[in-house]
């Protein structure tokens, strides 16, 4: 059983741990709009904002340290490697936003659940933004 263990960690490792850290980076989201919109009273497309940008930064230290190891040492390295990760998850940003404001504005769902399926979006996105632009191996 360990053996097998063992053999799948290794083969998925990467993924395991994307999904695990994106669960978290969901907590995060979804927490922070929660505490936003219904205690704070915030608007829901401005507690989208900040709760994503929120999830974005946890993201961001999760991915490099744990997830894809990233290798970029160095000052000028590190820059772009966050550059190119912020830049992603822009898009990701930009595409929560959209599927919010087309969600609750203009299909007039519940924001909860809509932010439910963006976040689903959101996810496999940043996965293979992340994979393929971001933290690829050369």
């Amino acid at each position: 059983m360990q053996r097998l263990f063992v053999k799948y960690w290794q083969k998925y490792r990467e993924l395991i741990l994307y999904v695990f850290f994106g669960v978290l980076t969901t907590l995060v989201n979804w927490a922070a709009y929660w505490l936003l919109v219904d205690v704070l009273h915030i608007h829901y497309m401005a507690s989208a904002f900040f709760s994503q940008v929120l999830a974005i930064l946890f993201a961001y230290i999760t991915n490099r340290r744990w997830v894809f190891a990233s290798a970029a040492r160095g000052g000028r390295a590190v820059a772009i490697e966050m550059a190119k990760f912020f830049g992603a998850r822009a898009l990701s940003l930009v595409m929560d936003m959209l599927v919010m404001y087309v969600g609750v504005d203009l299909l007039l769902a519940n924001d909860k659940l809509v932010k439910v399926i963006s976040s689903v979006l959101v996810v496999v996105a940043n996965y293979i933004f992340s994979k393929l632009f971001v933290f690829k191996k050369n």
